[in-house]
């Protein structure tokens, strides 16, 4: 893995981004931001799942009068997402955010940009530049390609909050191709000493989204890109947040919740591992702490991979060898495997 680039240090609500700190995980509420209370429910759902930064929808004046409310209602840092109205980002800055994402592409007025810029340099609060290769500027030239039209946004951005004397930036370059979203970020790393959001947009349903994302972003991490992460998917957004963190542990750069090491199935596997795994996984759901747990379905890989792991289960018929830390501890029948595991979860 290449070494991580060092970014500036910003701080969103008493989250510190960039400067070598622990890459965040984040989310976006998928709820009506106007309704304030089922708003605030997400986000504590959110927030035991591991979520360190929300963001939510500011569309109208009635959203960004939420906010206040939703502020008090949660204990994680919130970022309102303001577009087109520079009005919603100066409502949002009175009603207590900790951050805003602003797109370039959207707000061409530069007074209006620079009231924003001023009223969050006043209370402290960072700004995201996000930009979407959905949502990009005209092209000045026929011939520049979208990655060379999303960095040049990006930096014509920068250079307006910069002279207005305001660096507490963070900066995304979002596509829904891959390739794109790579070689933006390579680019922008290159010219800029700003943390950096990581992500692929409307990377669509788990399935196929999950793949994308953790492509996209986990190339990003292993070049050593990347201060925040989000996994963009058609799903509840606590889908978002265990998707990042699986990336993360992936590449051991954080360490949240299990680690689930289990077999593929085969004909030689005696029980249906695709269904013990999913239950399994299902009940360590409910756990936070970092635990490798294997759950493997044979003789062959089965024992080596269960001793190796914190608590690992091999099955045979009917039957299974149950391990801690390396050694076998018991012998049990095929209807405690999951109540088993968890026991010895539980004790570690």
């Amino acid at each position: 893995m290449t070494g991580r680039r060092l970014s500036k240090a910003i701080n969103i609500g008493g989250v510190v981004v960039g400067g070598g700190a622990p890459i965040v995980v984040q989310s976006m509420a998928k709820t009506n931001t106007r309704d304030a209370q089922a708003t605030v429910r997400q986000i504590k759902e959110l927030e035991e799942c591991g979520c360190e930064l929300i963001r939510v929808a500011v569309p109208d004046t009635e959203a960004a009068a939420a906010l206040a409310t939703i502020k008090k209602g949660i204990s994680i840092p919130l970022i309102a997402d303001i577009h087109f109205d520079h009005n919603l980002a100066l409502a949002a800055l009175s009603a207590g955010v900790d951050g805003l994402r602003l797109n370039p592409g959207n707000i061409a007025d530069q007074d209006k940009v620079a009231i924003v810029v001023r009223a969050a340099k006043e209370r402290e609060v960072p700004i995201r530049i996000g930009v979407n290769a959905g949502s990009l500027p005209p092209p000045i030239d026929a011939g520049q390609s979208v990655v060379q039209r999303m960095v040049d946004a990006a930096l014509g951005h920068v250079r307006i909050l910069e002279g207005l004397d305001f660096n507490l930036i963070k900066i995304s370059l979002k596509a829904f191709d891959v390739h794109t979203t790579i070689e933006a970020y390579r680019q922008i790393a290159e010219l800029t000493p700003y943390p950096l959001h990581l992500g692929i947009t409307e990377a669509g349903l788990p399935g196929t989204g999950v793949i994308r994302s953790a492509v996209g972003i986990g190339a990003l991490l292993y070049l050593g890109m990347g201060d925040t992460i989000r996994v963009s998917l058609t799903a509840h957004p606590k889908e978002e947040v265990i998707a990042g963190y699986e990336i993360l542990k992936s590449l051991d750069l954080r360490q949240r919740g299990p680690v689930l090491v289990s077999c593929p199935q085969c004909g030689r596997a005696e029980v249906n591992i695709m269904t013990l795994a999913g239950e399994v996984e299902q009940a360590l759901r409910k756990v936070s702490k970092p635990i490798r747990v294997a759950v493997m379905g044979c003789v062959v890989n089965g024992p080596g991979e269960a001793k190796d792991a914190e608590v690992g289960i091999a099955c045979g018929k009917n039957k299974g060898v149950l391990f801690r830390r390396g050694q076998q501890i018991a012998v049990i029948e095929q209807k405690d495997f999951v109540p088993a595991l968890m026991d010895e979860i539980a004790k570690l």
